[in-house]
């Protein structure tokens, strides 16, 4: 049973969004379970938005507060500021372009509700195009947020399936008010990570981030979008001859990048989460193990005892792509020892 005086927040940022707010809105509206209240944060726009959400605003049936911000904050400090406004005992994040189901917020209270000690969670999607056509396409399938990831989620390695990536859009995630203050301020330089990642780093950090494997809302694509989901460019195609001809710092490029990610990851996490908490140590594990890979040296008899160490362990099969071919992990350790 839903406690009776629970209250529930949606932190909702704007942009130049009167093409799609309606639709948003009028989601909204259709809710099973009504918001308590929304928390507008408009990032300066030049459209008819702030016009119209003055107006849905004096028509709601619910607290809405609208807040124009003086100097544009783009969007990961705005979505920072709509969450530090929030007072429900659950915040749900919101996109102006989307479309919720109508049990979104039913089923996602329910879940929290019956789960006490869950910070985090978030729904998956159905993809829409500009019009929320939609083809029954799942936005987790886009993430490879895929049974295998999920079944690695379950046992406790939320932490390393996304430290491959993130998983997690913001407009599908309802957090604890208790835990905001845990998140923000939100860190603006980890590359590959906005503020919907840096959120799901901390819950996982936790152990207190849960996924709802249910499509809750459609996720609009479109040209305009101030965050969204795009295809990653394939790579150049490198022969195995290539791997042994070709200049070593090439080769150590992309490992590099990872090192120094995780090692601003664990930088920013550490100033606000225990070190011996198991997601701190999936991190110390992984970012280890791409130390010894990015530091290698040129000595390859020096470098026998480090790859094989790590390969005995498991590390290379632990953190290789699960989407590649069986052998990529022994490449990879193949290619540490000779290139």
């Amino acid at each position: 049973m839903i406690s009776p005086i629970q209250t529930l927040s949606i932190a909702l940022c704007t942009y130049n969004g009167e093409a799609y707010l309606p639709a948003q809105w009028d989601s909204l509206l259709k809710q099973e379970r009504l918001p308590d209240e929304v928390i507008i944060c408009d990032d300066g726009s030049t459209d008819k938005t702030r016009v119209m959400l003055r107006q849905l605003a004096k028509e709601a049936p619910f607290r809405v507060v609208v807040v124009e911000n003086e100097v544009q904050l783009g969007y990961n400090k705005n979505f920072e500021k709509a969450l530090s406004l929030c007072t429900g005992d659950l915040v749900f994040i919101c996109d102006q372009d989307d479309y919720w189901l109508p049990e979104k917020l039913r089923v996602m209270e329910e879940y929290m509700d019956a789960n006490p000690g869950v910070q985090i969670t978030f729904c998956n999607a159905y993809e829409a195009d500009e019009h929320l056509n939609t083809q029954q396409e799942l936005f987790w399938t886009r993430v490879r947020l895929d049974d295998l990831q999920k079944e690695r989620w379950k046992l406790g390695l939320s932490m390393e399936v996304l430290l491959d990536g993130n998983r997690m859009m913001g407009c599908a995630t309802v957090i604890r008010q208790a835990f905001i203050a845990q998140l923000i301020p939100f860190p603006i330089d980890i590359p590959g990570y906005i503020y919907d990642g840096w959120i799901s780093l901390v819950g996982a950090a936790h152990s207190a981030i849960q996924l709802i494997d249910k499509p809750l809302q459609l996720y609009r694509t479109h040209d305009n979008q101030q965050v969204g989901v795009r295809p990653e460019p394939v790579g150049p195609y490198i022969s195995l001859r290539d791997r042994f001809t070709r200049d070593r710092s090439v080769k150590l490029e992309p490992i590099l990048k990872t090192q120094q990610q995780l090692l601003k990851i664990k930088n920013h996490l550490i100033k606000r989460v225990p070190d011996q908490l198991e997601g701190m140590k999936q991190v110390e594990l992984k970012l280890a193990h791409y130390t010894m890979r990015s530091t290698l040296p040129e000595n390859r008899f020096q470098r026998i005892w480090p790859v094989l160490r790590d390969l005995q362990r498991g590390l290379y099969h632990r953190y290789a792509n699960t989407a590649a071919d069986w052998y990529s992990p022994y490449l990879a350790a193949l290619g540490d020892l000779m290139e």
